[in-house]
């Protein structure tokens, strides 16, 4: 099983982007199952939450809380700290959404924001870390995402969302932030 928690804060599409990447691994393979859920502090606007997707080829019998992931991934740098190594296995990443170049192999780092303000017009980073995400895992494509993305989001969102997603994944694949 393969494990990923997101961080954000109330308002940044976390847990959208947790179901959206569950929804992207079942399109991909009829054999594959996910699971995604949200974890909520006060439940307010800029509240730090955390959202947790679990990906198997099985069925996911396992419904508690991430504690160590696979992938750990950042909507918002303010929350990242030292701590956030502690919640990898073995062999993890990160994926963090920053303007700040950061010196870790563990650790891939793209202005999310700046690409969300570029295409979206907003801060609004969901799309644009699962469209990073699809160039460091490979069990999903980005066009997986992009069929997840107009299954579950309203049509008026898909084109923005769409191109938010190919350019995050163009800028991990070259290995810039953006």
């Amino acid at each position: 099983m393969t494990e990923i928690i997101w961080h954000g804060r109330g308002g940044q599409g976390a847990f959208t982007a947790a179901k959206l990447l569950g929804a992207a691994f079942i399109l991909a393979d009829e054999n594959h199952f996910a699971l995604a859920f949200p974890s909520f502090g006060p439940e307010r606007r800029g509240a730090p939450i955390r959202a947790f997707t679990k990906l198997c080829g099985g069925a996911v019998g396992n419904r508690s809380e991430v504690e160590q992931a696979d992938y750990s991934i950042f909507l918002d740098d303010t929350l990242f700290t030292e701590t956030a190594y502690e919640e990898l296995k073995p062999g993890g990443r990160i994926l963090l959404n920053t303007k700040q170049e950061v010196k870790d192999t563990k650790v891939t780092a793209l202005d999310g924001d700046g690409l969300a303000r570029e295409i979206l017009g907003l801060p609004i980073t969901n799309t644009v870390m699962l469209g990073a995400f699809t160039a460091l895992f490979p069990d999903i494509s980005l066009e997986d995402a992009e069929a997840a993305v107009r299954q579950y989001m309203p049509e008026r969102l898909w084109m923005k969302n769409i191109a938010a997603m190919k350019k995050a994944a163009e800028t991990v694949r070259k290995g810039a932030i953006s």
